[in-house]
């Protein structure tokens, strides 16, 4: 169906022509340009059979509008005769394309267009050779040559030129889109990540709570309260259920954050991402927030997950803070064994006596229209991550007169070596 279509526009497109010599004999139409185009967009479809369902079409096609246009002095014999040769340069152009076409992904523009003018060539002369052998011309004309090989040239660069830009532009729209799913990808990573690091410190929580609830259903039994026993034992069997439950669930979210399976990113790539990511955010939040990075330490590392989930959280909190408009600013630096990522906003600022508190569970400045408090374990989520790491998380200023600075220190070494 594919060939068949794309024949029948090859042959409208051949009527639009020019004739560079003199009489009617050889005539140069768009039909050549459409061939090559459409090959080039269509490089599933085998080259040699194409080629000759265009011939043949474009063959019939003419045929047809002859008999159409002298209506009762038509003559089928000889309209084959004079459109022959035009079936030719179509078979003997889709079985030189044949030859490269495995090759096409692989060939640079220029060696493309190259190869496609020299097939044009000696499918022209192809074409011409017929027509002066079933007219009776000349067989060689020196001067048909050089206007032949530069028509060749020109059309089939120009095609090829085309195609180029239409493909270079398609893939960029592919990347644009692969690069947006990856980021959408790494941010759900990030959130993943977040999630099971405190699933798992919650099941260490449980574990504890097992273990004492069992040893009070011992002492109860020694003290012969064997009701209130009882009693503990169900509590104790439905915490122990919790916690199966929560090891399923923890495996399959470490399944999809397994870092040891984890590409690499770049730490500047880190923080362009995080940036991207909360300006976003930000312009979700209705404000004006300007995102600033400076990245002065920059190296690869498989950590780039919990580094996004600290870094997120901060930007976040920081985009929360701002009012309406302000400025948001990143900053990466080495400071002896330690990689310092910095996360700074022009917001309200944290008032001098909650400094201590900041990272304390439950604590929160935020509350929504009606008065709510935000659950406040942001920060306190932050520092643990960043303890897991041996590292430390600070407040550095804050205030209404200065920037409100958090910093995560991570050993440089722990995120270089990926372990």
């Amino acid at each position: 169906m594919q060939i068949a279509v794309l024949a029948v526009v090859v042959a409208v497109a051949g009527e639009f022509k020019i004739n560079p010599f003199s009489g009617d004999l050889f005539r140069i139409g768009l039909g050549s340009s459409a061939f090559l185009f459409l090959l080039l967009f269509m490089r599933h479809l085998p080259f040699r059979r194409t080629g000759i369902a265009v011939g043949v079409t474009v063959l019939l096609f003419r045929v047809t509008l002859d008999g159409a246009a002298e209506g009762a002095d038509f003559s089928l014999p000889g309209s084959l005769h004079a459109h022959f040769s035009a079936m030719l340069y179509y078979v003997v152009f889709g079985a030189g394309m044949a030859l490269m076409q495995s090759r096409l992904k692989q060939l640079d523009p220029l060696i493309l267009g190259a190869c496609a003018t020299l097939i044009d060539i000696v499918s022209n002369e192809t074409e011409l050779l017929s027509r002066s052998l079933a007219f009776g011309l000349p067989v060689f004309r020196a001067d048909q040559i050089g206007v032949i090989s530069l028509i060749a040239a020109v059309r089939c660069y120009f095609t090829v030129g085309i195609y180029s830009s239409i493909a270079v532009n398609q893939m960029r729209v592919v990347q644009a889109e692969q690069q947006k799913r990856l980021e959408q990808m790494i941010g759900v990573g990030s959130g993943l990540y977040g999630e099971a690091f405190y699933l798992r410190k919650s099941m260490d929580v449980i574990e504890q709570i097992t273990a004492k609830s069992h040893d009070l259903y011992e002492r109860l039994n020694e003290e012969g309260l064997r009701a209130h026993g009882r009693a503990v034992l169900e509590l104790t069997q439905q915490i122990h259920e919790v916690k199966k439950d929560s090891q399923r669930i923890l495996a399959g979210l470490t399944k999809l954050v397994d870092l040891d399976r984890a590409a690499e990113m770049t730490l500047a790539e880190i923080v362009g991402l995080v940036a991207k990511s909360n300006g976003n955010y930000a312009r979700m939040l209705e404000k004006d927030i300007r995102m600033e990075t400076e990245v002065r330490a920059d190296y690869p590392t498989r950590h780039y997950i919990p580094l996004l989930t600290v870094l997120n959280n901060l930007a976040a909190n920081a985009a929360e803070a701002i009012e309406a408009r302000g400025t948001v600013r990143f900053n990466v630096y080495e400071r002896g064994s330690e990689t310092v990522f910095t996360v700074a906003d022009t917001g309200t600022g944290i008032a001098e006596q909650d400094k201590d508190l900041v990272f304390e569970p439950g604590f929160t400045t935020k509350f929504n229209q009606e008065g709510t408090a935000a659950t406040g374990i942001g920060l306190s989520h932050v520092r643990d991550i960043v303890g897991s790491f041996e590292g430390s998380l600070r407040l550095l200023t804050t205030g209404k007169d200065a920037l409100t600075t958090f910093a995560a220190a991570f050993p440089t070494e722990r995120l270089k070596k990926g372990g």
